[in-house]
């Protein structure tokens, strides 16, 4: 069916090109009532009246889902995406190296670091594997979450089975933690959490509370294990096609939807624990040292491969 729905707006994105009525493909994962579908839908309204193009917003992975919607960026079939950390450091690996266990104390720190020389290096990155990156929105800093209780100490995690997104990082953190990790697309992950397939899941809680994941797994511990960007990427051979004034125009839409991004999802850890709680969550927080001491050896991993980029990760992150 998705192979159907490619060749149609692939067909009527050429058929728009011919008669200059250009039309643009925003899709992503997220469903209504998340910060990435508000920012979508932001970065639609801002690029259309800045360009005078139309946008096709594309939401809840309608689409594919993020290695898909990367896949038909590169391909044309689609313009831009709002994707995923996991699936974007397939094709670009260092990308991963920003959810290296507690390397950021907030989400502000990690801000600061993607919209400086660190975000203009992982674009560098990512037009040699035929992708732009636009800006980095805000996927939160993560938590857990169990069908059965809390996990405030590394012991409680032991052979969990824990969905990953599609991402070796987070791969490495639970299995140093001794849990049982594998990836699942995420608009699979409700269906597999009722069915008894995962213990339980990671996401921060705008992801957690949006897709209602926390009345299938109510225990929220409050790891805070690890954080993920949403990278906005176009296919860059459209980007190639744009002018200077229609480029400015993608670049200032993911600009400004990005600040009300990282504001909903910043807002949302706090706002959220309570809302959850009435809705019969509970929360827990969790031994942060205990944590750290457990997964000082992805640190090691990593650095063996990426020394230079983990050293200045650190370094940043420390100052």
């Amino acid at each position: 069916m998705k192979s159907v729905v490619y060749a149609a707006l692939a067909a009527s994105t050429m058929v728009a090109g011919t008669a200059n009525a250009a039309e643009v493909i925003f899709a992503h994962g997220a469903n209504p009532g998340n910060p990435r579908y508000v920012a979508a839908e932001k970065w639609a309204e801002v690029y259309a009246e800045c360009s005078g193009d139309t946008v096709n917003h594309a939401p809840s992975a309608t689409l594919g889902n993020d290695v898909e919607m990367l896949t038909s960026a590169t391909a044309g079939v689609i313009q831009v995406s709002a994707n995923s950390q996991g699936a974007m450091s397939q094709i670009v690996p260092e990308i991963g190296l920003l959810g290296l266990p507690f390397l950021f104390n907030d989400l502000p720190s990690a801000w600061e670091v993607l919209d400086g020389e660190v975000g203009d290096m992982l674009d560098q990155r990512a037009q040699n594997s035929g992708l732009k990156i636009l800006g980095f929105w805000d996927n939160g800093i993560r938590n857990v979450t169990h069908v059965s209780k809390n996990v405030s100490s590394p012991e409680d995690l032991k052979g969990m089975k824990i969905r990953t997104p599609p991402d070796q990082m987070t791969v490495d953190i639970f299995e140093a933690l001794g849990a049982a990790p594998a990836p699942l697309a995420w608009s699979e992950l409700p269906t597999a959490l009722q069915s008894g397939v995962f213990d339980g899941q990671e996401n921060p809680l705008t992801n957690i509370y949006s897709a209602k994941l926390h009345e299938i797994t109510p225990y929220v511990t409050m790891t805070g294990h690890k954080y993920e960007s949403t990278p906005v990427v176009a296919g860059l051979a459209w980007w190639a096609t744009l002018d200077a004034d229609k480029q400015e125009c993608a670049l200032k839409a993911t600009a400004e939807a990005g600040e009300l991004q990282r504001n909903l999802s910043q807002e949302g850890d706090t706002s959220l624990p309570p809302k959850m709680e009435a809705e019969g969550a509970t929360f827990a927080d969790a031994d942060k040292e205990a944590y750290k001491a457990a997964t000082a050896s992805v640190y090691e991993k990593y650095a063996e491969t990426y020394p230079e980029l983990v050293k200045a990760l650190q370094e940043a992150t420390a100052q």
